[in-house]
């Protein structure tokens, strides 16, 4: 695992950018993290580092949102789901580790039986001053961080 401090939003989105360009294809990636911590931020920098110009907001009504780019993306929301047996019912498991695709999935805790456990994973907490401390656990995640 490698941590990586961001002590502001353009350096949140900056890493995202960095996530998004070595990103491979059928990567899932689990976020972890509670309420303002920088999900949809990073979200938007991996967006960007995967080349799509579309806004990126946070799927919590929509629950999946797809845009494409060099992997079409598929940003998952979790929030509004009571676990691994909503998320199949919406057929959710069938689009993880497709290739061609990037899934990032927001609020992953409640999809524990459904997140194959080689996912990466990315965890964002924030410290007493604000900064925020995003902890990447993958191999090609780590590979970013010197």
């Amino acid at each position: 695992m490698k941590t990586f401090i961001s002590h502001n939003k353009e350096e949140t989105i900056a890493l995202g950018e960095r996530i998004g360009g070595a990103a491979p294809s059928g990567a899932v990636v689990a976020f972890r993290g509670g309420l303002g911590m920088g999900k949809t931020t990073l979200s938007k920098g991996i967006a960007l580092g995967l080349g799509i110009v579309e806004e990126i907001s946070s799927p919590t009504y929509t629950i999946i949102s797809e845009y494409p780019g060099r992997l079409l993306l598929r940003h998952i929301d979790a929030y509004r789901l009571r676990g691994d047996e909503d998320f199949e019912e919406i057929g959710g498991s069938e689009l993880l580790g497709v290739p061609g695709t990037l899934c990032l999935i927001e609020w992953s805790e409640k999809l524990r039986d459904s997140i194959d456990k080689e996912a990466a994973v990315i965890e964002i907490d924030m410290s007493p001053t604000g900064d925020r401390r995003i902890s990447l656990n993958g191999a090609w995640l780590e590979a970013l961080i010197p």
